[in-house]
C-alpha cells in the first residue's frame, strides 16, 4: 500500500494491516448551509479511500487519501474540483434496498470504476475482522473523517471533513462483493489484498467542511 501512496501520505496500520475501502454514499437534500428550507440536490455516490498519516506542523495526521470519487450527479461532475473539492467522475449506480437488506452497483462512464456489493443487517462483524469488535471499527471509521482527494494538479489534495450528528454504525454481512479497484492485480499483486467488513450508516444529519488544500512537491519523498 505504501508504494501506491503519494507523499505526504503513508498507511495506517491496524494489527499488521493497511486498511482501504470504498464508501458508497447517498446524499439527500445537500445545499448551502445559509439556505434554510428544506430542498436540496440528492446524489448517489462513491469513494474509494485508504486509511493514511501525515505530517503537519511537527504533528501526525490521521484521515483519509481519496484516490478517486464518483458520482451519478451531473451538476457533482462538472463542479467537484471547481466549485467544491474532489474531483467527481460521473458513474450510475443501481441501488436495491429494503428493511436490511442493500444491494448496490457502480459503473463508472470513463471505465476505470466498478463496485458491487450486496447483503444484510448483522448484529456483530465477521469474527476475523482485524479490528475485532463492532465498536472498534465504527471508532476507527469516526474517526477517518478528514480526507484527501485527488485534484487536476499533481501534487495538490482538496481537503473535506465530515461533520456528523449522532455517529452510529451497523454491520452488513455481505453476500457478494467486487471492486476493479482493490482487484486490479497491477495496483495489488494476487493475494494482497482480503476483504474485512462491511459496515451500515443510516439517516444521519451531516454537514460537509472544505479544508485547506494540502501539498506536496512533486517528486518529494516521504521517510519512515
Amino acid at each position: 500500500m505504501a508504494e501506491l501512496l503519494p507523499p505526504p501520505f503513508r498507511p495506517q496500520i491496524v494489527n499488521g494491516y493497511a486498511v482501504g475501502g470504498i464508501c458508497l454514499i447517498r446524499l439527500k437534500q445537500v445545499r448551502p448551509k445559509i439556505l434554510r428550507f428544506p430542498v436540496g440536490i440528492r446524489s448517489e455516490n462513491a469513494a474509494h479511500r485508504i486509511a493514511v498519516n501525515w505530517e503537519s506542523s511537527g504533528r501526525t495526521v490521521s484521515g483519509v487519501y481519496i484516490p478517486r470519487r464518483d458520482t451519478d450527479s451531473i451538476l457533482n461532475s462538472l463542479a467537484g474540483g471547481r466549485v467544491f473539492p474532489g474531483v467527481h467522475h460521473h458513474a450510475s449506480f443501481k441501488v436495491l434496498e429494503t428493511e436490511d437488506q442493500y444491494s448496490v452497483t457502480m459503473n463508472s462512464d470513463d471505465g476505470q470504476a466498478k463496485v458491487h456489493v450486496s447483503g444484510r443487517v448483522s448484529s456483530s462483524l465477521l469474527k476475523d475482522s482485524i479490528f475485532g469488535t463492532l465498536g472498534a471499527a465504527s471508532g476507527f471509521f469516526e474517526r477517518g473523517s478528514l480526507g484527501y482527494s485527488d485534484t487536476r494538479t499533481e501534487g495538490v489534495y482538496h481537503g473535506l471533513e465530515l461533520k456528523c450528528n449522532g455517529w452510529c454504525v451497523e454491520s452488513l454481512e455481505v453476500d457478494a462483493i467486487e471492486s476493479s479497484y482493490f482487484e486490479d492485480v497491477s495496483r495489488f499483486p494476487a493475494g494482497s489484498v482480503e476483504f474485512d467488513c462491511a459496515l451500515l450508516i443510516r439517516n444521519i444529519v451531516h454537514e460537509w467542511h472544505g479544508r485547506e488544500d494540502l501539498c506536496c512537491p512533486t517528486g518529494a519523498k516521504i521517510t519512515s
